[in-house]
């Protein structure tokens, strides 16, 4: 792969620290964002997808370590939805889309994560826990889209469990953040084994995004308005997705 020009990492990598502070102070990894600007940045699907699953390793292993210690995480809520998304994410990872299918697929998923950022979901009273079989088919399809895309999954998994009462919103925030750092990781290693490489230039993009998911993880917690900050989020993506399926 051709290295990238000092200037362009420079800017790429500030936007991605932008990215990473806006996406985890409202408990995410932010692979939508990251996809998003590389996309409008040109850059090449090889490209966008193993940066964006490095990126979202950094940011959801911040987030799952905050959680975890917080006493949020349940494992009976977690492992039924991961149990078979890792493996589906080793293989998404492994596939490479044609050029246009991986775009109009991008894209949706970048339409479905403007949608999340502009929902307002009250806490509800936990039901039940996710039933076993269904949470299993969930996870593995979410699993094989993140792979695919080169998304964590969480911007499916969190919205999934909030609506259908499975978990209150800390509890799915701590489940989606283990889900999306493994499926990450599992995404990332099934395009390494496919192509043997990483793209040139991550190194910064990967520092980027570290600093920003620390930033992120205070000022949300201490200072920004999540209601703000998803809404810009919305539009970014809403932009970027658009881009991609009627370009």
């Amino acid at each position: 792969m051709v290295p990238m020009s000092i200037d362009f990492v420079f800017w790429l990598s500030a936007a991605i620290f932008l990215v990473a502070v806006l996406y985890s102070s409202v408990g995410h990894a932010g692979a939508s964002g990251y996809i998003a600007l590389m996309s409008l940045a040109g850059l090449a699907p090889e490209v966008i997808k193993p940066t964006a699953l490095a990126l979202n390793i950094l940011v959801a292993g911040i987030a799952s370590g905050h959680f975890l210690r917080a006493g949020h995480f349940a494992w009976r809520t977690f492992w039924p939805f991961a149990v078979l998304a890792v493996p589906m994410a080793f293989v998404g990872g492994h596939l490479s889309l044609p050029a246009q299918l991986f775009k109009l697929l991008l894209g949706m998923v970048l339409l479905v994560a403007a949608a999340r950022f502009v929902m307002r979901s009250r806490e509800d009273p936990v039901a039940s826990e996710p039933p076993i079989a269904p949470a299993l088919a969930t996870g593995a399809a979410i699993g094989l889209l993140s792979g695919l895309t080169g998304t964590g999954g969480g911007i499916f998994l969190t919205p999934l469990l909030l609506q259908l009462r499975w978990a209150q919103a800390k509890r799915a925030a701590a489940t989606s953040a283990l889900f999306i750092l493994l499926n990450s990781a599992a995404g990332l290693a099934g395009n390494i084994a496919s192509t043997k490489q990483l793209p040139a230039d991550i190194v910064p993009l990967l520092a980027a995004a570290a600093g920003g998911g620390f930033v992120g993880a205070y000022l949300g917690s201490q200072r920004f308005a999540p209601t703000m900050i998803k809404r810009f989020l919305a539009a970014v993506l809403l932009i970027a997705g658009l881009k991609l399926i009627f370009t």
